[in-house]
């Protein structure tokens, strides 16, 4: 029994150069929509960096707050109110402040990031500062972030060649100790310190009575959100308690609803939608007028419009598919190279696969169905 070659693939690739120049089409617009929801996803995930570096189930923050680097500070003495829950395990204060940073090699002034903790309670899961310790306990003595920005200077550079490396921060002289690797986020922190609590003070003048964030561990065993119930009703009304999931929804939510990166984006992936659905338009639509005598000689025939209509159909489905594949080839290897140049975690899921697989579906099917319009009003006595 011979194979028969379906109809539909047939017409595709009658004309091989614009076949190949429609599957061009279709991979820019699937590489397109990767790419921008690719850089969607990465921005948010990369805000939440440091959330997901602390060390703790529930999160003490005061109400005023709207993400960690605009946080407002609430007393010290909650963390020792949350104690009186059994549940609790350990308390522990997170400071965050801010400075002018002198570059020490061109003395030029950038603002840095300085998150400061006690070091007999550490917060960070993070070896390189638990390993340093005793480092951030001497006077006037910081981490660096390998991954903060080259403006502020070649620190990383000198520290890996052992050379000692000392600058001033808000006009007071400190030494960098050591290094540690976090990333602040892109939109949030170009770089970033670590050091003890005491040299917090010393840095910013800010009291330690006052803190930006409690960082809380509950017993082995004991569910986590039972705990925040029982601190919800025990805390005064200026500070709330958030398991540390909530704690990165909070993030993401600020990010996603008080700046405009999601609007930007999602417009850059409509675009990709629209040039894909124009270029198929385009092609199928050329293509049912070239073949409009064959086609009302199948209607002639006794063809239903239909059918023809399922032809179409097929062809953009077959566009959409054989055009998907490589513009998903390329899209993991442009998220690889994104990955690498720009820090940013990138990276494919079967979810994202399935989300854009279907919008190239759509896209291409909503094309061959406003082509076909053409074809259906197609009279055969007309035609000949």
């Amino acid at each position: 029994m011979r194979y028969k070659v379906p109809l539909a693939w047939l017409q595709l690739t009658h004309h091989k150069g614009r076949f190949l120049v429609t599957l061009a089409g279709v991979t820019f617009a699937v590489i397109l929509m990767f790419m921008q929801l690719g850089f969607l996803d990465a921005l948010y995930e990369d805000a939440i960096t440091i959330h997901k570096s602390l060390k703790a189930d529930l999160i003490l923050i005061s109400p005023k707050s709207i993400a960690l680097f605009r946080t407002s500070t609430f007393p010290y003495r909650r963390l020792y109110d949350t104690l009186k829950v059994r549940g609790v395990a350990t308390a522990s204060p997170l400071y965050i402040g801010w400075g002018p940073w002198k570059n020490p090699q061109d003395l030029s002034s950038r603002n840095i990031t300085l998150l400061a903790f006690d070091p007999d309670k550490p917060i960070f899961n993070l070896p390189e500062v638990n390993q340093n310790l005793d480092t951030i306990r001497r006077r006037d003595v910081v981490l660096f972030d390998r991954l903060s920005r080259s403006e502020y200077g070649p620190v990383v550079a000198q520290l890996t060649e052992g050379k000692t490396v000392s600058t001033e921060i808000e006009g007071r002289r400190i030494q960098v100790g050591g290094l540690f690797q976090l990333g602040g986020g892109i939109m949030s922190a170009d770089g970033l310190l670590v050091s003890s609590d005491l040299n917090f003070l010393r840095i910013t003048g800010r009291s330690l009575t006052q803190i930006d964030l409690g960082l809380l561990s509950v017993k082995p065993g004991v569910n986590p959100q039972q705990v925040r119930q029982q601190l919800m009703a025990i805390l005064p009304p200026d500070v709330t308690v958030m398991t540390k999931q909530e704690f990165l929804e909070f993030e993401q939510n600020f990010w996603k609803k008080s700046s405009p990166i999601g609007f930007i984006f999602n417009i850059g992936m409509s675009m990709g939608f629209f040039i894909g659905a124009v270029i198929v338009y385009q092609i199928l639509y050329t293509d049912i007028t070239n073949h409009l005598a064959e086609y009302a000689t199948l209607k002639a025939m006794g063809y239903a419009n239909i059918y023809l209509l399922k032809v179409v159909l097929q062809e953009a489905i077959l566009l959409a598919i054989l055009g998907f594949i490589p513009g998903l080839i390329i899209s993991v290897g442009l998220y690889d190279f994104t990955r690498n140049a720009a820090r940013l975690p990138m990276a494919t899921n079967l979810e994202r696969v399935v989300f854009i697989l279907s919008l190239t579906i759509l896209m291409c099917s909503i094309s061959g169905a406003i082509a076909v319009r053409k074809l259906s009003a197609a009279d055969p006595a007309d035609i000949f």
